[in-house]
């Protein structure tokens, strides 16, 4: 090889650099995000009451507690991403959605009478909340481990479990849209339910995808 050509095929090296994090991050979550949004609203829409029970506190705690799920597994997620990396208060903060539904459950065992807590457990719609948020966050998930590829975690699986969290959280997300069932009984089990389901699933296909 001439010398003119290695220094050529040098500056070809040096002009590929691998995608920001922050970028990747943003792109490959977003996408993700989008296809399960279209499916959403393609199969599934809005609920016929979505517009009338924005004045209800539980209606509107479904979404504060699956955002906050969302960006605790973001962060967590983003933290993870770099080897040998602190995940810090982050590795924390994602118990607050957990802590969020039980402070909301025990509210609502002192304002309803007992002989209901079954009913608003149970709910309506408990097979379709295990079926759809596992089912749709697997778009967002996807999208979070091709963000995480790009970085280098040292602890895969918990990476993985952390993307899968956050993957939850954005599928709860939609899906609380729909689901017609607002007791925070009801999300403490299925909802949760469903969220374990998809960090095991994050936490096994982080140790298999996410090696380096």
């Amino acid at each position: 090889m001439k010398t003119e050509d290695l220094i050529a095929a040098i500056a070809a090296d040096n002009d590929t650099k691998p995608t920001p994090m922050p970028r990747a991050f943003a792109l490959d979550l977003g996408a993700g995000f989008v296809v399960s949004a279209l499916f959403f609203f393609a199969f599934l829409g809005l609920r016929p009451t979505f517009f009338s029970s924005l004045d209800e506190p539980r209606f509107l705690f479904k979404f504060a507690f699956s955002l906050t799920m969302a960006i605790t597994g973001l962060v967590l997620a983003w933290r993870l991403s770099r080897p040998g990396a602190d995940p810090g208060l982050a590795r924390r903060a994602v118990l607050l959605a957990p802590a969020l539904v039980v402070a909301a459950s025990l509210i609502e065992m002192a304002v309803v009478p007992p002989d209901q807590w079954a009913a608003r457990m149970i709910g309506h719609n408990a097979v379709h909340c295990l079926t759809l948020i596992p089912f749709m966050a697997l778009a967002p998930l996807a999208g979070l481990f091709l963000a995480l590829r790009h970085g280098a975690p040292s602890d895969p699986r918990r990476a993985g479990a952390a993307a899968a969290f956050a993957a939850a959280g954005f599928s709860a997300l939609l899906y609380a849209a729909n689901c017609p069932d607002d007791s925070p009984f009801f999300v403490a089990v299925w909802y949760m339910i469903a969220t374990s389901i998809v960090v095991a699933l994050g936490w096994f296909a982080g140790g298999r995808l996410l090696r380096w």
